[in-house]
């Protein structure tokens, strides 16, 4: 692994194709204008510091393009490092004039065929914040974030009236939702799975869903953990960029995050008596078919001791 202080070069990690495109919403109480494009210079007349920015990035492989909006928002360069470095682990970062937060989305792996696992595929997405701006940065085209874009079209719970932190709220809501979604699937796999191993099935996939499930149980632990206590240090920091007013947006979107956490230690505890019941199911097995054997045996020993003797 190269010393990345030591260098200058970006280099996007991840593997999605997806050509960078950005998507401009500038907003203020009375008005909101919109804007597209390839580069950052195609729709940089449409940022105003007098009204809030929110610059969605779609795809990472133009890494000028991302150094530009940087350099523009005056993001430090390791914070440019870590955008673009698709297996970062989840984290948030207050720095002086913004917040960083690294957050990994979910949705399931498409299936070539019916006899595949269900698996998850993520993304990572990157926000920070600042006084007046919010930018994200996606991996791929996505519609993620679409039903916020048309809730600051039509001033949805006034939303264009807020600061930037309530925006902030907002996505993080969308985020720790695409969670919920996803642990509670594998909540209820796993109690379906649970369901099954009770009734002492003698399907032969059982372990192999076991596995399947405990890697997507693992992949997510491994981005939503970090939150816990990172996301209660961003609650009580002393950041100007978190006002008052919108804490109890954020302390909402702790509520959720706090269900998530809780439902992944339910799926731990499933998990670990699912693997109890699965080797105690297979030793009933094993006993069942030791004891048909010992009854042929019993049969037959005799029966062969008779032939051998009058054979002799």
């Amino acid at each position: 692994m190269k010393n990345n202080l030591l260098s200058e070069k970006l280099i996007y990690t991840g593997d999605s194709l997806t050509p960078t495109h950005l998507h401009l919403c500038t907003y203020s109480t009375t008005e909101i204008q919109e804007s597209s494009g390839n580069t950052f210079q195609s729709i940089k007349d449409t940022l105003d510091n007098t009204h809030i920015n929110w610059l969605q990035v779609h795809g990472m492989k133009d890494t000028e393009t991302i150094r530009e909006i940087c350099s523009h928002f005056e993001i430090d360069f390791l914070v440019l490092q870590d955008i673009l470095n698709a297996d970062h682990p989840t984290k948030i970062e207050e720095h002086d004039k913004y917040i960083v937060l690294i957050l990994k989305l979910f949705h399931p792996a498409k299936k070539e065929n019916e006899n595949d696992l269900d698996e998850l595929e993520q993304q990572q997405v990157c926000i920070i914040l600042g006084a007046n701006y919010v930018l994200t940065f996606l991996e791929r085209e996505t519609n993620f974030f679409d039903d916020v874009s048309i809730a600051l079209r039509n001033d949805v719970l006034k939303i264009r009236s807020r600061q930037s932190d309530y925006l902030l709220s907002v996505l993080l809501n969308s985020v720790i939702g695409n969670y919920t979604s996803m642990v509670s699937d594998i909540d209820d796999a796993l109690e379906d799975l649970e369901e099954e191993l009770l009734r002492i099935s003698d399907g032969d996939d059982i372990g192999i869903q076991i596995q399947s499930l405990r890697r997507q149980y693992m992949l997510m632990k491994k981005s939503i953990f970090p939150l816990k206590e990172q996301y209660i240090r961003l609650l009580r920091g002393d950041s100007t960029l978190m006002h008052k007013a919108n804490r109890a947006f954020f302390n909402d979107v702790n509520d959720h995050l706090q269900f998530v956490l809780q439902t992944i230690e339910i799926c731990r505890e499933t998990l670990s008596s699912l693997v109890d019941l699965y080797i105690s199911n297979n030793d009933l097995r094993m006993n069942d078919i030791m004891k048909r054997l010992t009854i042929v045996s019993t049969i037959f020993i005799p029966l062969t001791f008779l032939v051998g003797v009058w054979g002799m």
